[in-house]
């Protein structure tokens, strides 16, 4: 209950205190006492003291003869009190006892209703157990009756040959299925059902093997009423995984080993291209059937279409991806780059004609989003191929620039070795035998450490003296000699391999212009890739421009 705030009456302004502290419930004498002395003095606190008090004391004397006469008569109006505090007290005995009396009854009537309730949804529950297992053995036996009626028919009628009428049977019975599966997962647990399990796991063993058999009739026969009854009836009992997974092992994979021979692959560089035509050649020979039924192909018609299938991406794909795996596992040896660039090329060239098969956008997102399309691509050791790249390019530069100022060979566009091995390695990196797109930014970085280095070669001659001799009698390798023995000729000699004839200079300016002018060109020309450069493919050179433009090259 919140306690009632007093109002104290109001004191001079020449208070060194505030009355409404004496009011706060965490007042302290001390705390005051401290708080006014930082003020005033002592002397001076006592005084306010004193006034206030006696402030105090004529606001209460003033209070008490404001109300002066109910203080007086109140002893009188009380005379009396006790006797109708007693008159009432026996009805409200009497009131509180009905009151409880009630509040018991109540109780009771709640605590009955709610046990009533329980037990009825007890027995409803029990009821509707009931009624799922009355309609389990109802379908158990409706599809043991429709198998018993098809297996008495005579074999030799037209009804028993009609693929058609057997497919409606088959849908039918995968209709009623259906709804047993339903049935028997919400009476899980319940015994009776434990005797009928064997009976729903024969015909589920019995419709499966139909559905297989009848299937692979339908596809070796080409009709498109089996097919399309038997992708139906499997959608229904939501099985296209089974029937993705019987087309991939019973059409795709013998096939797939049929065409995936090492041997053959490695009889001709061609090999592995023709090896890949007849793979996608599967596709338009063996899956039209079932891209037509199942909405694949652009001939399909929406209403007669089955929809929730997708072959080339769940059968045909992992197939063809575990047939390369297991029986062409050189396919993915980095070990010799130039083989390993022309079948990744092959190889994804390959990729982006199958892609192309699946007709739509939305079968190749789920194409590139199989486990089988991300194994294919991890395959492909990209990190060990441009490393090994990476030392061959290096290699033959810095093998170059140690040599110093070598002539070029002849026909270069270039008068020094250093420069023609630069130009060749810059062109290298971007050629259609070295480039592959995603290794794009490892080139680009590469492109860069070439520069880098055949600058510091650059920024090594420019510090060198310049002599008078001829280029022939200048011609010394950047590194010192190596046999410790000549390190103790003249100092003349040492002079003389430390510096550059102004001819060597002359070469060494018209080679940073060609090379300068070569960079431009990668960067920023779009017409011919080769014009007497260096070899850089036209996607590689499409690739260059666009990073330098990018760097801000």
């Amino acid at each position: 209950m919140e306690k009632r705030r007093m109002n104290l009456p109001t004191g001079p302004d020449t208070l060194c205190f505030d009355k409404d502290e004496f009011m706060k419930e965490d007042f302290d004498v001390d705390h005051f006492v401290s708080d006014c002395r930082k003020r005033v003095q002592l002397e001076e606190l006592r005084d306010d003291l004193e006034l206030y008090y006696k402030l105090l004391k004529t606001a209460m004397v003033e209070l008490i003869n404001k109300d002066y006469a109910d203080f007086v008569n109140l002893s009188t109006n009380l005379v009396g009190m006790d006797r109708a505090l007693n008159q009432l007290s026996v009805p409200l005995g009497q009131l509180r006892e009905e009151v409880l009396s009630l509040r018991s009854s109540v109780s009771e009537g709640i605590l009955a209703v709610d046990e009533r309730m329980s037990k009825q949804e007890d027995i409803r529950k029990k009821k509707m157990s009931v009624l799922r297992l009355i309609q389990v053995i109802r379908s158990v036996e409706k599809i043991e009756k429709i198998l018993n009626s098809q297996s008495s028919k005579d074999v030799s009628s037209q009804e028993a040959s009609s693929p058609l009428l057997t497919g409606q049977v088959l849908e039918r019975i995968a209709t009623e299925f259906n709804q047993l599966q339903f049935h028997a997962v919400q009476s899980k647990g319940m015994p009776l059902l434990d005797k009928v399990r064997p009976r729903i796991a024969g015909i589920t063993a019995m419709l499966q093997q139909s559905l297989e058999g009848l299937l692979l009739e339908g596809l070796q026969t080409s009709d498109v009423d089996i097919v399309r009854h038997c992708l139906r009836t499997y959608a229904t009992i939501d099985k296209t995984q089974d029937a993705e997974a019987l087309v991939g092992q019973v059409l795709v994979k013998p096939y797939v080993n049929e065409v995936i021979v090492e041997q053959f692959v490695e009889s001709h560089p061609s090999s592995l291209q023709l090896m890949y035509n007849k793979l996608l050649e599967f596709v338009p020979h063996h899956c039209r059937l079932l891209r037509e039924v199942t909405g694949g192909a652009v001939s399909s018609e929406k209403g007669t279409i089955v929809p929730g299938y997708d072959f080339l991406v769940n059968s045909v794909w992992p197939e063809i991806v575990r047939g390369l795996e297991e029986k062409l596992p050189s396919l993915f040896n980095p070990g010799d780059p130039d083989a390993f660039h022309q079948k990744y090329t092959v190889s994804m060239d390959f990729v982006q004609r199958f892609e192309r098969q699946c007709g739509s956008q939305a079968s190749v997102k789920r194409l590139r989003a199989h486990p089988a399309y991300h194994n294919f691509s991890n395959k492909w050791n990209l990190p060990v191929y441009f490393q090994i790249r990476f030392r061959e390019v290096a290699g033959s530069l810095e093998a170059a620039l140690t040599d110093g100022l070598e002539d070029a060979p002849a026909g270069s566009p270039y008068c020094l070795l250093a420069s023609h091995r630069t130009w060749i390695s810059l062109g290298k990196c971007w050629s259609d035998e070295m480039f592959l797109p995603l290794l794009a930014h490892r080139l680009w970085r590469l492109t860069l450490q070439i520069l880098a280095r055949f600058s510091v070669f650059v920024s090594e001659l420019s510090v060198r003296p310049v002599s008078n001799e001829s280029a022939k009698e200048t011609k010394k390798p950047l590194t010192g000699s190596k046999d410790p023995s000549e390190d103790q000729g003249s100092h003349a000699s040492e002079a003389s391999a430390a510096s550059i004839s102004s001819t060597q200079l002359v070469y060494v300016v018209s080679d940073l212009g060609r090379l300068q002018e070569w960079v431009s060109f990668a960067a920023l020309d779009t017409g011919s890739v080769n014009c007497g450069r260096a070899p850089c493919s036209r996607r590689g050179h499409s690739v260059l421009r666009d990073v330098s433009l990018h760097s801000g090259l």
